[in-house]
């Protein structure tokens, strides 16, 4: 089984599979009374058809090492995960390769993050490292197929540095 290292992950690192949502650097403006930072236009939706909604999803918490054995992708939206805890998660990316999935990569949050995919992006599941798994998820909306599921031969191991 060939492993993979987990990463801390970066705005840098991630930007060739989506947007590391954060409040890093200064906020856009003060509001509400000047209480409150925006940290303004954080990601980039992006949908072929259909519309964004707020889901809710509960996931099971996770153990490292961890088996990777599939990924998915979503061809007609980008998707946004943001815990609804300050826990670290998992986050696993492969880039695309005529089609299937390349080398995938895994990255870890730090408490306060939050990522985006980008539309098409091959991506592991909902991975929390800690309960509650609860992410409050922002994607497309809409009819047609909007995933794609790739199985690998041989799973990968993902490990801790």
């Amino acid at each position: 089984m060939t492993r993979i290292v987990i990463e801390p992950i970066s705005a840098g690192a991630f930007a060739p599979f989506g947007d590391l949502i954060d409040i890093s650097g200064m906020p856009n403006k003060m509001i509400n009374q000047d209480q409150c930072g925006r940290y303004h236009d954080r990601a980039v939706l992006d949908f072929a058809d259909g519309r964004a909604g707020i889901s809710l999803f509960d996931a099971n918490p996770r153990a490292l090492p961890y088996t990777l054995d599939m990924v998915e992708r979503h061809p007609e939206g980008s998707q946004a995960f943001i815990p609804m805890t300050h826990q670290p998660f998992l986050v696993i990316v492969a880039p695309d390769e005529d089609g299937r999935p390349g080398q995938p990569r895994a990255f870890k949050t730090q408490p306060g993050q939050a990522v985006n995919y980008h539309r098409g992006v091959w991506h592991g599941v909902l991975t929390p490292l800690h309960g509650p798994g609860l992410f409050a998820v922002v994607d497309r909306i809409g009819g047609g197929a909007n995933l794609e599921e790739y199985w690998f031969e041989t799973p990968f191991e993902v490990i801790e540095p």
